[in-house]
């Protein structure tokens, strides 16, 4: 299902490596090939059709996104694309998917707020978008950490194969940070990687807990909706932190089962 990316006939890119190798941008490097390394040990991605992105250091106009054609679970450091909104690929050997270049570049571009974004379809949030409703009920205090962070696009309308869909999906997202994509995925957009890969991973974790409650057939029990809003309040409080820890804690465990991810 993955699609190359066909452009028109463009000047070339700018070139604008002079910094591109510096250590901060190679540590973004290793921290998203980290990610795509463990979305595909938990079982998050699908095949080679879901992508990674995020912000290069120091340019506000470029990102880092997997290639066209490798699984996640190949992902290293170095075969990241580096990508302008334009879709040109600036380092790395290889083409962005079509539908990951529409979709985050437009989302990089439009909210510039958006540090990272992890888009997949991962199986449980997924199974929550086929259903009608609101995707989260607020009764699992894993779900509490996405309380009022939630959007829901409920306007499927087919691959994103032009920038038309990427902007009306940024649109949709709006000041939120999790979307729930209708009969489609999600997108979790974070301001930067190590936050992005918190939230997915729990996401995940909160969508599971309530499907296994649902097929109990009993109703589910809400948190009162106070109680929900500042419990909340006290997660993202200790979110950044958090999720930096959390990035450090995956990253060790790849360095002794497959350190070749930092390559």
């Amino acid at each position: 299902m993955a699609h190359e990316l066909k452009r028109g006939q463009s000047a070339p890119a700018i070139l604008r490596n002079t910094d591109l190798d510096a250590q901060e941008v190679w540590q973004a490097r290793v921290d998203l090939a980290a990610c795509l390394r463990a979305a595909a040990r938990h079982g998050l991605e699908e095949g080679i059709c879901n992508h990674f992105s995020a912000l290069v250091p120091g340019h506000a106009d470029l990102f880092l996104v997997n290639r066209l054609g490798w699984a996640f679970e190949e992902a290293t450091a170095s075969r990241l694309l580096i990508c302008d909104f334009d879709g040109n690929v600036l380092s790395g050997d290889g083409e962005p998917e079509a539908t990951a270049f529409f979709i985050h570049a437009r989302l990089h571009k439009m909210a510039p707020r958006i540090g990272a974004a992890f888009h997949t379809h991962m199986p449980n949030a997924t199974a929550l978008s086929m259903i009608e409703g609101e995707p989260l009920v607020w009764a699992g205090q894993t779900a509490l950490k996405f309380y009022g962070r939630t959007a829901v696009d409920t306007d499927y309308h087919g691959l994103a194969l032009d920038e038309r869909e990427g902007d009306r999906l940024a649109t949709v997202l709006g000041d939120k940070d999790i979307l729930f994509m209708k009969n489609h995925g999600v997108m979790v957009c974070a301001p930067n990687i190590a936050e992005a890969w918190d939230d997915l991973y729990y996401l995940e974790r909160a969508a599971e807990a309530q499907l296994k409650a649902m097929s109990t057939g009993r109703p589910l029990l809400p948190v009162k909706p106070e109680i929900a809003a500042a419990t909340a309040r006290q997660m993202r409080e200790g979110d950044p932190e958090s999720a930096r820890l959390h990035l450090e804690s995956l990253k060790r465990r790849l360095d002794v089962t497959a350190p070749d991810y930092r390559s």
